[in-house]
């Protein structure tokens, strides 16, 4: 596999290149794979421990900005974890994120048009196809940013076989649901059975604490054993290293949260 999954998103600039993460490749099997979906040809991000099988599979979801540099780094992150990890091209079929300036166009042209249903389709194919690479899919997780946040949380909903989930700032409440967007996180909370730890931050403008609140209270009112952890100075995308939102103490200690989640619900 050769590595093609370089560069960030126009519509992420300006890059605060100063706490760039990268992760180096040595040792790793890294580059893009190609699953049909419904006739659709999907790229897809794979980074594994070179020469191993029998591995933990780690699904990554993409915040707005697709299949970048940032999102390859986290699949080679979790490799170096031991995972098989993979990160589709969720906007293949509306168009190129990377090239769009700015953010409401984004919204406008690729982001909404996705429907919940396509990108469970593109997830259940990633699944299969690690069963028959070397992944163990008893050994299942998801781990998503900002809109691959709220998709994960609906995929720990969709697949039961998955085992745990960490969502990173998912939008948690719409109203009213867009079309192709049927449900929302605080819908499917009181009957989620996947363990799914949400990490969110009390500065974001975006998602008030008042529906994290919400969320939690309805994940009380089912069985899965999920939490949910709010940073109290971070803001939206603070994992994002590569942008102004990087919070460096909160994006370490949430990343830590994330294996030792993984590890204590089987996935590792």
């Amino acid at each position: 596999m050769n590595d093609n999954a370089s560069g960030f998103a126009a519509a992420a600039q300006p890059i605060a290149a100063q706490s760039v993460i990268h992760t180096d490749a040595g040792g790793l099997a890294v580059g893009t794979i190609h699953l049909v979906v419904d006739g659709q040809d999907v790229p897809v991000y794979a980074a594994r421990p070179d020469g191993q099988d029998k591995l933990p599979v780690m699904i990554v979801v993409s915040e707005i900005f697709g299949l970048h540099e940032h999102i390859a780094d986290v699949a080679r992150r979790f490799a170096r974890q031991g995972y098989l990890t993979l990160a589709p091209d969720f906007f293949i079929r509306q168009g190129d994120p990377s090239t769009i300036p700015d953010i409401p166009t984004l919204m406008a042209r690729i982001v909404r048009k996705v429907p919940d249903a396509q990108v469970m389709g593109d997830i259940d194919a990633c699944v299969t196809w690690a069963a028959q690479n070397g992944g163990d899919v008893e050994r299942l997780g998801v781990n998503g940013f900002c809109w691959g946040g709220r998709m994960t949380w609906l995929y720990a909903a969709h697949n039961p076989r998955v085992k745990a989930a960490v969502a990173w700032y998912g939008k948690l409440v719409a109203d009213p649901n867009p079309p192709g967007q049927p449900h929302h996180p605080i819908d499917i909370a009181p009957t989620l059975t996947v363990p799914v730890l949400g990490l969110y931050g009390a500065q974001d403008t975006g998602i008030p604490v008042a529906t994290v609140e919400q969320m939690t209270a309805a994940l009380g009112q089912g069985t899965s054993d999920s939490a949910i952890v709010v940073y109290p100075d971070a803001g939206h995308a603070f994992h994002a290293d590569y942008r102004p939102t990087y919070n460096a103490k909160d994006a370490r200690d949430g990343f830590v949260r994330a294996l030792a989640w993984f590890r204590e619900h089987g996935v590792g």
